[in-house]
């Protein structure tokens, strides 16, 4: 597909965000119609929902999602899921990853946007960093989750890496020490188109196009101790690194 230029680039995000909010606003209604069903199982069906919500904004938007398995990954079992993040189509892949439910830790903040807050805040585990006791209920939300069986992912680097010299930023502790902590295993995955299909300093420059997603080899917590946190960070950040210079060309470290 050949590039479009900036200003068909303006005109093509003003269109996208529209199907975005038309989208958001049913997908709010179908959670209005499956509330009554109860709270068992809803977050199962929010999932689905935001799910149907992906795949038909990628539709309209003429983008395709596509998954790469560098090694076998097992869907019947609870990960940590961790990504490199810079750009807002960071985020649309999240729900369409198969086979397996999982919940996106989310910021406090962004559930405040009208209509889409409300379900941003059923779909994801929020953080909310205002204070101690709502951190710590955070990790606990996050703790029970992967309890009953989900799956949650988690942008260790916190916000976008917003540069071209090198794939990713630092790594914060928290999901490194959630895995060591309930011995889950660590599964690294790359965005690799999602900065082409939106830059991160302009929400007007999306394109058609891939939208990638690489499974790398999961990483199992077994055999850390909490005191090896770092050595654990090292080689996920590491992994993920070494992965994202394969799939795209960056000055070489």
């Amino acid at each position: 597909m050949k590039k479009i230029t900036p200003p068909l680039k303006v005109l093509f995000s003003i269109y996208a965000f529209i199907i975005f909010s038309i989208l958001t606003i049913l997908s709010a209604i179908c959670l209005l119609l499956v509330l009554p069903f109860g709270k068992e199982k809803l977050g199962n069906r929010i999932y689905k929902i935001c799910r149907y919500w992906g795949k038909l904004f990628y539709f309209f938007a003429a983008i395709r999602h596509k998954e790469i398995y560098e090694s076998y990954h097992h869907f019947n079992k609870p990960h940590i899921f961790v990504a490199n993040h810079n750009s807002y189509m960071d985020i649309p892949p999240i729900v369409q990853l198969k086979h397996q439910p999982i919940r996106a830790l989310g910021k406090f903040e962004s559930s405040k946007i009208p209509i889409f807050g409300w379900l941003y805040k059923a779909a994801v585990i929020m953080v909310d960093r205002s204070s101690p006791t709502k951190r710590a209920q955070s990790l606990r939300n996050l703790k029970n989750a992967l309890h009953e069986g989900i799956s949650i992912f988690i942008f260790p680097e916190g916000t976008f890496s917003m540069t071209n010299k090198k794939p990713l930023k630092p790594f914060y502790n928290g999901a490194f020490k959630l895995a060591i902590e309930m011995n889950i295993p660590i599964q690294p995955v790359l965005m690799i188109d999602a900065v082409d299909r939106m830059h991160f300093d302009n929400v007007f420059t999306l394109s058609p196009g891939i939208n990638r997603v690489v499974y790398l080899p999961t990483i199992e917590a077994t055999g850390y101790t909490i005191d090896q946190i770092e050595l654990l960070k090292d080689h996920v950040y590491n992994m993920m690194d070494e992965g994202l210079r394969r799939y795209r060309k960056y000055p070489k470290s």
